[in-house]
């Protein structure tokens, strides 16, 4: 088998390999398979690109689904066989915990998912600053506090950076199939990784959501979140290039407010 050969930092290669360990679950969402690890390198199999029908990405919908519901212990569990310490995210620290430390998604999705990004920004005016951490402030609060879809408990088993440059569709048989790459799995909402998936597109995303919900039924008003899910990955953008990625962090930020 051809395979891909990739070099990174080592704790960017430790959480990739532990999170693509971790998120093969019996029935998931297809992950690329591991070959081989070193301190600083891994290999994956080569996977062979193709182009997704509607099919493909309700099936892709229904797997993933199964995935999260394979849960996590605590919000903010790393991948097994690692430290917590070690996940990193694009080389940015990706706070995670050992024990349970967050009490509510809120609580762990400001203080591990977004205020860690809104202190490293550089960049920003004071004012700017103070309202992407009010922002922080009402979602550690529990208003944006939901369910997990259905077939999930109440920590899901997640992605956690699944923009849909993450999925590569995979050419197997007389279909495709989405298969995980690149993730920074963590003990999480799903509704993020679904938010994700939305804020740069993935192909036939209406599909997947529909084969999602064949599966594992999303809580009422989840449409409503997906811009609170996607204020993570804004602000880690934030971090990596500014840019129009600052406009976009503090309109939400102001609509997070309210």
């Amino acid at each position: 088998m051809e395979t891909f050969h990739k070099v990174g930092s080592r704790r960017a290669i430790v959480t990739e390999a532990a999170s693509l360990r971790w998120l093969l679950v019996p029935g998931g969402a297809a992950v690329a398979r591991l070959k081989g690890v070193g301190s600083t390198w891994l290999t994956t199999g080569l996977l062979d690109p193709g182009t997704p029908s509607r099919v493909d990405a309700e099936r892709f919908g229904r797997r993933l689904a199964v995935t999260h519901a394979a849960g996590a212990g605590w919000w903010g569990q790393a991948p097994l066989e690692m430290s917590p310490s070690d996940l990193t995210l694009a080389e940015l620290p990706a706070p995670a915990a050992a024990r349970p430390t967050w009490s509510t998604f809120g609580e762990f999705f400001a203080e591990a998912r977004c205020r860690p990004y809104v202190l490293m920004a550089g960049g920003l005016s004071d004012d700017e600053r103070a309202l992407l951490h009010r922002a922080c402030d009402v979602i550690a609060g529990g208003r944006f506090d939901s369910p997990q879809p259905s077939r999930c408990r109440e920590v899901a088993r997640i992605h956690g950076d699944l923009w849909g440059g993450n999925i590569v569709w995979a050419i197997q048989g007389d279909g495709t199939v989405g298969t995980l790459i690149d993730p920074c799995a963590h003990g999480g909402h799903a509704e993020t990784d679904l938010a994700e998936l939305a804020l740069f597109g993935s192909d036939h995303l209406d599909a997947t959501i529909a084969g999602y919900q064949e599966i594992s039924r999303l809580a009422d008003g989840w449409e409503e979140r997906i811009p609170v899910h996607q204020f993570h990955m804004l602000l880690v953008h934030v971090v990596l290039f500014q840019g129009v990625f600052v406009s976009r962090a503090l309109d939400e930020a102001r609509r997070i407010v309210g």
